[in-house]
């Protein structure tokens, strides 16, 4: 859709490849004159970049703990079952009360607000995945370094976070993911270019009364490319933690 013209678009029957092809819709949204499409979507491209990745980080700061401390104490396991039955609430129910928060904390259409709001989002689900990670490590290894002295610290930074990695960039890269597709918080918290992300901006693209469907899934094909890249990068390590625990010898 993203090369191919109007008539092709529109013409019955369906046209899966274009007769012709039309680069001109990248040429228009990879334009950064000021308040073009182009402009519009490649700042809203950098900032979905930077809240996504402000979210990843914190959640993953907050899981990693939580999820060695849940799976250590199994005692305490029914707390993340609780935070993670919240995924059951509709969004809509939350955004009220999310809106009051950073309406008061005069956070409302920044960066930093919206990866707050996505923390909320990802925290139980990556800690509920960083637990699945950390049960397999025996304790045995936590007992001996305590044994030699090691501090809390030195113990998750040595030894287990190591034996995690696969699992942690796993769960980075899902929540990443996440955080890049997130729709209904951003179109609800964001007003203008200094916070706004490209779900948000592709739909603006359909506003109006009459949408250039190729204009949106060019934009779409743009807005694919960052998760894609990501997901190559971490492509191994996303391999080795989905399969983690498969097999036992």
């Amino acid at each position: 859709m993203s090369i191919s013209s109007t008539n092709d678009l529109v013409s019955k029957p369906l046209r899966w490849w274009p007769v012709e092809t039309d680069w001109s819709r990248y040429r228009i949204l990879t334009d950064f004159t000021p308040n073009s499409h182009g402009a519009a979507l490649m700042s809203a491209l950098g900032n979905s970049i930077k809240i996504a990745a402000i979210a990843t980080v914190a959640a993953l700061m907050v899981s990693v703990p939580a999820g060695w401390a849940v799976s250590r104490t199994p005692a305490v396991g029914w707390s993340l079952w609780l935070v993670i039955g919240t995924y059951m609430l509709p969004p809509v129910a939350l955004a009220v009360p999310l809106y009051m928060g950073l309406a008061g904390l005069g956070m409302l259409n920044t960066k930093i607000g919206l990866a707050i709001v996505y923390l909320t989002v990802l925290a139980p689900f990556t800690t509920w995945l960083l637990k699945s990670g950390f049960d397999p490590i025996p304790r045995d290894l936590e007992k001996a370094a305590a044994i030699d002295g090691a501090r809390l610290d030195q113990m998750l930074r040595i030894i287990i976070l190591p034996l995690a990695a696969p699992v942690i960039g796993t769960a980075a890269l899902f929540a990443y993911l996440l955080a890049w597709d997130e729709f209904f918080y951003a179109l609800l918290f964001t007003s203008d270019y200094r916070a706004k992300t490209v779900t948000v901006a592709i739909a603006d693209l359909a506003g109006g009364r009459v949408a250039d469907y190729g204009l949106i899934a060019t934009a779409g094909v743009i807005a694919a490319l960052p998760p894609v890249i990501f997901g190559l990068v971490m492509q191994r390590m996303l391999i080795s933690g989905l399969t983690t625990g498969g097999v036992k010898g």
